[in-house]
């Protein structure tokens, strides 16, 4: 096997890599992958393959290039940004004008930056196994944790464009065409296929890096958007005829997905016990794929772009909406409603464990405060617009989940916290998804109440595939919330422009009465209508790629 660096070597390694700020200083491979200097010394194939992980951290904590690093979860109904301006408010604008997409300004772009990956993977494959002197076994395993990468690669440009060009080896091709969406998929498929077959387990290597489980927990992800486009989008939204999957290949995907979540419960992953622990605890037994951060040589923002602003001069990018807030149960699985006069006069009573675990709410402790979210309160509430950065919450929630509590130098030090890439308890959601697909109501359900018996919530009741398959949705929104899976969830269902058109977000104004009690009164967080149309399904190629190569077709409807 190949020499396994420890975690702190990993870590400075990945520093000099990434950089503090994220940017990219990796050992790049191009035109020089025959370099001897690289191929014969196993510490610098490592190094090189160490760069390559760059590609999750580009996506760490939900986040997407759009504008202002802002996260997709701001363009659906469980979150809020905060500003109005170009820049950091570029979410809420383009939520409210999705005519800004263009292929000229195509705002959600990662085809050249994906493209740019592949290539380096392609590259570091070709000198694998044409140049190294590593021994087959050694090999093998790089290749598996290349095409690791390269599947998530591919995952992304796969969910964002449909149908995209396969680069399954180097070559020095400039013009290449665009593939179907079914062969996309399956492309994204084979290699995790491929990783899971070949990685070894993760006892067997440092945090970090790619695992069996990891691949197997990716292959269960991928195969369940490919069923999900086969079964929803069935062609019906682009005119492409190389977008879209017939329905008929939809069972086949489902099964994919189904087995390979089983393969991953198989290999002894748990749901950690305590939800609000499990985000702010690095190695845990529901983490099957991460990345680590270390202060001070590499570190992220998440912290100072949403903790509540109590002493630190911190900007709140977004919060939580009244939408999600209401999604959370009671303790006991009763359905909360504002209409229930002893649930809507303390509102943030008996609540599940995930909405302590998620949300901060007027009243709640944090960093030795008790946080006034109601107007005038020590984090106060403005509404949105009336300040272009107000830094404030402008629904009367802060966001919980991932914030480190006992760090209070975040703005100095920056944060540390681990980004879970892929957990156990979305691998048993994927799961309950799949085996509902396929007519498996048991079996379904049986993976869904694993993830609310967690929370000591009760058994879900639903019989019907509506009903239970409304119980998944419902799931994977208190369970996922703000990990960026909302907005890719509703595109793969073909529900965005059901539920993303024509609506406002909502928060709580809440005002404090001379004796101590609150009255809540719903708002408009959005003062002007979101819109969500049918072409977004599949976002145009830029402009400047098409350009690049002559064999290359802009997607229909762009």
């Amino acid at each position: 096997m190949k020499r396994i660096y420890s975690i702190l070597k990993l870590t400075f390694i990945a520093s000099i890599l990434l950089g503090s700020q994220g940017c990219e200083l990796e050992l790049e491979l191009n035109d020089r992958y025959t370099d001897n200097t690289i191929w014969e010394n196993p510490e610098s194939i490592d190094m090189v393959m160490l760069g390559m992980y760059n590609e999750f951290h580009r996506f760490a904590f939900g986040q997407f290039p759009i504008g202002y690093d802002n996260k997709t979860d701001g363009l659906t109904d469980i979150m809020k940004y905060t500003s109005s301006a170009e820049g950091s408010g570029s979410v809420n604008l383009l939520a409210f004008e999705p005519s800004r997409v263009s292929a000229s300004t195509p705002q959600l772009n990662y085809w050249s930056t994906g493209y740019v990956r592949v290539r380096r993977l392609n590259e570091f494959i070709y000198g694998l196994n044409n140049y190294s002197s590593l021994s087959e076994e050694e090999r093998l395993d790089y290749e598996a944790e290349a095409r690791f990468i390269r599947g998530y690669t591919y995952f992304w440009l796969v969910k964002l464009y449909g149908s995209v060009v396969l680069l399954d080896e180097l070559t020095s091709e400039p013009n290449n065409p665009r593939s179907s969406e079914k062969e996309s998929w399956d492309f994204v498929l084979n290699d995790f296929m491929f990783a899971a077959e070949n990685l070894p387990l993760k006892s067997e290597v440092e945090s970090g890096r790619a695992t069996k489980g990891a691949a197997y927990a990716f292959l269960a992800r991928a195969a369940l958007y490919a069923g999900s486009i086969a079964e929803y989008g069935n062609k019906q939204y682009n005119p492409d005829p190389l977008t879209g999957i017939s329905s008929s290949e939809q069972d086949r995907y489902y099964q994919v997905a189904a087995d390979a979540a089983e393969k991953v419960g198989d290999l002894g992953y748990s749901l950690y016990p305590d939800f609000e622990e499990l985000f702010t605890t690095p190695e845990n037994s529901e983490a099957i794929f991460s990345m680590h951060y270390q202060q001070p040589s590499l570190t992220h923002s998440f912290d100072y772009d949403f903790t509540p602003p109590i002493d630190n001069n911190n900007r709140v990018e977004g919060v939580p909406t009244a939408e999600v807030v209401n999604e959370f149960e009671m303790a006991n699985g009763q359905e909360f409603s504002w209409s229930n006069s002893s649930m809507a006069q303390n509102p943030y009573a008996n609540r599940e464990p995930r909405f302590y675990g998620s949300i901060l709410y007027n009243g709640a402790d944090w960093q030795g405060t008790t946080l006034e979210t109601y107007v005038g309160g020590n984090v106060g509430f403005v509404d949105y617009g009336y300040e272009v950065n107000p830094s404030t919450t402008v629904t009367g929630y802060y966001v919980r989940k991932y914030l480190y509590e006992s760090n209070e130098d975040f703005v100095q030090y920056g944060s540390s916290q681990s980004w879970m890439v892929i957990r156990y308890a979305e691998v048993l959601l994927i799961k309950a998804e799949a085996e509902l697909k396929l007519g498996n109501i048991d079996a379904a359900k049986d993976a869904l109440n694993e993830v609310r018996s967690r929370v000591d919530l009760p058994n879900v009741t639903a019989n019907s595939h509506d009903a239970l398959m409304e119980a998944i949705e419902h799931e994977r929104i208190v369970e996922l919330a703000f990990e960026g899976h909302r907005y890719w969830d509703l595109r793969r269902w073909r529900k965005a422009h059901i539920e993303l058109d024509e609506m406002r977000v909502h928060g709580h104004r809440i005002t404090r009465a001379g004796d101590g009690t609150f009255e809540y009164e719903v708002v408009d967080s959005d003062k002007q209508d979101r819109n969500f149309t049918t072409n977004l399904y599949y976002l145009p190629i830029p402009v400047s790629e098409i350009a690049n190569n002559n064999a290359l077709e802009q997607i229909q409807g762009w």
